[in-house]
């Protein structure tokens, strides 16, 4: 690798999430997560996966430490210290399930911005280079590299080649820790093992990757080293290595008395949600968070997460000078570079604007041709300042809902970019409003 990283694992211990039931209702409180205990692996793809409400993504989240509402505890440690978020933040990358990007960069320059606002300001721009175009071929995004990103399910790239696009934004930054919510989602078997190809390249760049999966197919099952498998109600079932072809898994399940067997050629996946479900659960009166409880594999795990909650010997903790990467400076300038080729490549906007300016200045000129030249009476000077009201007034409008369709695709990616710590607040808000000046001051010369 062009930049070296802190590989660092990641060991939680009886964790508990609660969230708040809103007033009129007895019960105060709901547990969605309950006595969550287990470690992540630097080089090890470990998968989080159950039904549909067992908690897997609200576990990543805890983890992660995207949840910022409800109440959180139990234990969490990276590379054997306690959590501290913000610099915890700095070593982890989180890829969203949805993938949401600025749709007229390309793919390079998505890269380059990223890596600008992430990496650290001692980095020089040719390490940089380097390592942009490192993570290109990690991620198999170096042929479309000149592609523009577009706008999901309209134009640009593809949903696959947005999936890779998310993981690769968050690599460039350089975590030790990344964070995937379901990278196949929505997508076919072809596309899935692409992704998967993906992922499986940042494994074995050695650094540690969880993602949370639903249904997955046997292809793509088999390809994670390690599951964390959850029920209803947040309680894991198993935790532990998946074995060659899905044995050490499946051999655990069977072990059980009472548990039917898997079929030949049956998804390993489907079988163990099938069979671990609500209902089967019912029907066998097995409650398979207690058989795991009291197996030797969770014993194991215990142990695992003592061992790895201890720091290494000469390791020190996460520690960072300053909350973001750059200053305020650096900041200000990516982000308006990344307006400024929004705005160049978006001639709808601001041709629709120019053309608006031009059409309405001729209206206005032509109904209050020299109203302002003469002025002999009070009505006179009333009909003047109503003509610089209604300009000003009607422009004004024109000028705050024009941009309203440009902002609402912008907000979300803002949103994503500053959880992710790239920048503050007023310096993207001072690149908006600096990047609207030339263009307005375009439209008022026009105008005059």
């Amino acid at each position: 690798m062009v930049l070296p990283f802190q590989p660092l694992t990641v060991a939680f211990r009886d964790v508990q999430y609660y969230v708040n039931i809103p007033m009129g209702f007895k019960q105060k409180k709901v547990q969605l997560l309950s006595d969550i205990t287990g470690a992540f692996r630097p080089g090890i793809l470990t998968a989080l996966m159950g039904v549909s409400g067992a908690g897997k993504t609200t576990l990543m989240d805890v983890l992660s430490g995207r949840k910022t509402g409800g109440i959180i505890e139990g234990e969490i440690r990276i590379g054997g210290y306690l959590k501290v978020q913000d610099a915890y933040a700095r070593v982890s990358g989180y890829c969203e399930q949805t993938d949401i990007h600025t749709p007229h960069l390309t793919v390079e320059e998505s890269l380059i911005y990223s890596a600008w606002l992430r990496l650290p300001s001692y980095i020089d721009s040719e390490t940089k280079a380097s390592f942009i175009n490192e993570v290109l071929e990690t991620i198999e995004l170096d042929e479309i590299k000149d592609s523009i990103v577009g706008i999901a399910g309209v134009n640009g790239l593809s949903t696959e080649q947005r999936k890779r696009l998310t993981i690769a934004v968050e690599l460039v930054a350089n975590p030790s820790i990344m964070f995937m919510d379901e990278p196949t989602t929505g997508l076919d078997a072809r596309a899935a093992a692409i992704v998967m190809r993906a992922v499986k390249n940042v494994v074995e760049t050695g650094r540690t990757v969880v993602c949370t999966i639903h249904q997955p197919s046997i292809h793509i099952f088999e390809a994670f080293d390690e599951l964390i498998l959850m029920k209803t109600g947040g309680r894991i079932i198993y935790s532990g290595p998946l074995g060659q072809n899905s044995s050490r898994v499946i051999q655990y399940f069977q072990n059980i008395p009472g548990f039917p067997k898997i079929k030949d050629k049956y998804n390993p996946a489907t079988w163990m949600l099938d069979v671990t479900s609500k209902s089967a659960e019912a029907q066998t009166s097995i409650d398979f968070a207690d058989v795991y409880e009291t197996s030797t594999l969770y014993k194991e795990n215990i142990e695992l997460v003592k061992q790895l909650s201890s720091p290494p010997p000469d390791s020190k903790e996460l520690e960072f000078p300053t909350r973001f990467p750059q200053n305020g400076w650096e900041q200000f300038k990516a982000c308006l570079w990344k307006q400024h080729l929004s705005y160049w490549r978006s001639p709808s906007y601001n041709l629709a604007r120019f053309f608006f300016f031009s059409v309405s200045s001729v209206i206005f000129g032509i109904l209050f041709w020299q109203r302002g030249t003469k002025i002999n009476n009070q009505q006179d000077l009333f009909n003047a300042l109503g003509v610089m009201y209604s300009a000003l007034f009607f422009f004004g409008i024109n000028s705050c809902s024009s941009i309203l369709p440009f902002i609402s695709i912008q907000r979300t990616v803002m949103y994503r970019e500053m959880f992710a710590g790239m920048y503050s607040s007023w310096a993207y808000s001072f690149a908006q409003v600096i990047i609207e000046i030339p263009y307005l001051v375009g439209v008022a010369l026009l105008y005059g």
